[in-house]
């Protein structure tokens, strides 16, 4: 009920329909002015006053801020990348967002790559980047296109492992962090270790990963009391991630029961869509000891292929093995994904989308973004088994180099 202000300058109060008017006036009592007021007040509730409440107007909704435009920067020295490459980086200030972006011309949507750190770009193309957050409405796309011009076989990123400290070194923060802590896949035993850290079993006074004076990364497993084991898992994630190109690594593996030494390339849409949906590209992989002949395997993993269904061995030549210094390449093209060792003219094989064709509910993940670097050794786990009273500690995988070509 409201109040309804009279012609008299008063105030008359409205009532519900079911209060009779003779229950509020004494109409007989009432003077010829009061008969006048009375007769007002019934006209006031025949007009406006009937009993119903009247329908309150809609709230006001303010309008949902719009998400701000993301920055795209570029680096053409920035974490390794040479000869016209850049880096790129996208940020926001935005509180809670996230970033989506192509690398195709398209706009971006929510379906679109995550960005999660700085990312090659060593060809022509367009990167396209939007940000959606909680309470906002998406932003405008930033555009930035990329005329790069570099010919095919151009080395466009690397790292060397150069040390001229004279002491042995922390391998580049601004290129690689660690998975630590126990193992949590494939019943492997070793706890890895960060840089620097003292979480037992880690030692400080025995790092389990280094870049050397000689110049070369060192990936170290130790046995610092019977039944534990110590070794490292460096990775690129957030900090570096590529799609497309050649990718070398030149190693030399430790060769004993138990050893599982690996360089490999994961999804950094793992983030979102766990693994095997994310991808995994398998360059340098081999468990236990020497064998005649030996031998390297490559392999890829997706939705509908894991384990041993996409896996080929290359087995070296007479005379050869794992423990001397070799090139595990990588040429990663749009729905084909290659491997050679020492030789990138031979490739051992070739996968393509035609590969997994018929593998029933498979999914080829490898055009869809750009993937992050690992480098670890492992100790024991489901293929190597445990190590034995043969296997030698400390034992150590060497990388002199990591790089990046143009196709």
């Amino acid at each position: 009920m409201g109040d309804i202000k009279s012609a008299f300058g008063g105030y008359i109060v409205c009532v519900p329909r079911r209060v009779f008017l003779p229950q509020l006036f004494d109409l007989a009592s009432l003077s010829n002015r009061g008969c006048k007021v009375a007769f007002a007040f019934c006209a006031l509730l025949a007009a406006g006053c009937s009993g119903a409440a009247s329908t309150p107007p809609p709230p006001v909704v303010s309008p949902l801020p719009t998400a701000a435009s993301p920055t795209m920067t570029t680096s053409a020295s920035m974490n390794g990348a040479v000869n016209g490459a850049v880096l790129v980086t996208l940020a926001s200030t935005t509180q809670g967002a996230t970033i989506h972006y192509t690398k195709d011309g398209s706009p971006p949507t929510v379906a679109s790559s995550i960005y999660t750190g700085p990312f090659l770009v060593a060809s022509n193309l367009a990167v396209s980047a939007m940000v959606t957050a909680p309470a906002t409405t998406s932003s405008s796309v930033t555009t930035q296109n990329f005329a790069v011009n570099i010919p095919a076989g151009t080395l466009v990123w690397s790292d060397e492992f150069t040390n001229s400290s004279g002491s042995n070194t922390q391998p580049n923060p601004q290129v690689w962090t660690y998975d630590a802590g126990p193992a949590t896949v494939n019943n492997e035993l070793e706890d890895y270790c960060a840089w620097n850290s003292s979480t037992v079993p880690c030692s400080t006074a025995n790092p389990n990963s280094f870049v050397g004076t000689e110049g070369y990364l060192h990936i170290v497993a130790r046995q610092p009391s019977p039944g534990v084991y110590t070794s490292a898992r460096l990775k690129t994630q957030n900090l570096f991630s590529l799609q497309y190109g050649r990718l070398e690594f030149r190693a030399q593996v430790p060769e004993a029961q138990g050893f599982w030494p690996a360089a490999w390339l994961m999804g950094n849409s793992i983030a979102t869509v766990g693994w095997p949906a994310c991808g995994e590209q398998d360059v340098l992989e081999r468990v236990n000891a020497a064998s005649t002949p030996d031998w390297n395997t490559g392999s890829i993993h997706g939705v509908g292929f894991i384990g041993t269904k996409l896996g080929t061995r290359y087995n070296f030549p007479s005379g050869q093995t794992a423990a001397s210094w070799h090139t595990y390449g990588m040429i990663w093209s749009p729905g084909s994904v290659a491997y050679y060792v020492d030789d990138p003219n031979h490739p051992y094989v070739t996968y393509t989308k035609a590969s997994i064709a018929t593998l029933s509910g498979s999914v080829w993940p490898f055009d869809a973004g750009d993937n992050f670097i690992i480098l670890n050794l492992a100790v024991g786990g489901q293929w190597p088994g445990p190590p034995d009273a043969t296997t030698p500690f400390p034992a150590e995988m060497l990388v002199d180099y990591v790089r990046v070509y143009t196709n």
